[in-house]
């Protein structure tokens, strides 16, 4: 399978993944990544406006929004959503810590270079990124997120 440029519009970006799931493995691997996760539709659409991780209370209310939608995309058996939602969690804990880590989230300096992480830069941040990393972890280890994805897995190879 040829390796897509997740950064450029192509024609995976006009897929309807819900109509056409079997198109989500072959445009975006199940490897944990968060690739897609501003692409994917109608997924992008019914969980970007719930992300934020400006502070622990606005990581709280959008974890628990997030979760919710897990919930609703697991009782579908849509596996396709609860693999995105599981995408945002994760993708909350990672731009969390990246501003805990580094002041303004700033991971590179002006001439590339990466610049050295602190210890914790922005407390709060690190909070928010706790608070998706508890989320994420419970998505992640859901048996049945699990079996769907071995069967998502199997049923597209």
């Amino acid at each position: 399978m040829p390796a897509h440029d997740h950064n450029s519009d192509g024609p995976e970006d006009d897929v309807n993944y819900r109509g056409h799931p079997e198109k989500y493995v072959e445009n975006y691997e199940l490897d944990g990544s968060e690739k897609g996760v501003f692409k994917v539709e109608p997924y992008k659409s019914e969980l970007l406006p719930h992300w934020s991780y400006a502070d622990p209370e606005s990581a709280e209310e959008s974890a628990k929004k997030l979760f919710e939608q897990y919930e609703t995309y697991r009782e579908n058996d849509d596996f396709i959503g609860m693999d995105m939602a599981r995408k945002y969690c994760q993708m909350g804990f990672t731009r969390a810590m990246r501003y805990a880590k580094y002041p303004g989230g700033k991971k590179y300096d002006d001439d590339g270079e990466e610049r050295e992480p602190e210890r914790w830069a922005d407390p709060e941040k690190r909070e928010a990124a706790k608070i998706f990393k508890r989320r994420w972890d419970e998505i992640r280890h859901d048996e049945r997120y699990q079996t769907l994805k071995e069967n998502h897995r199997n049923r597209t190879q």
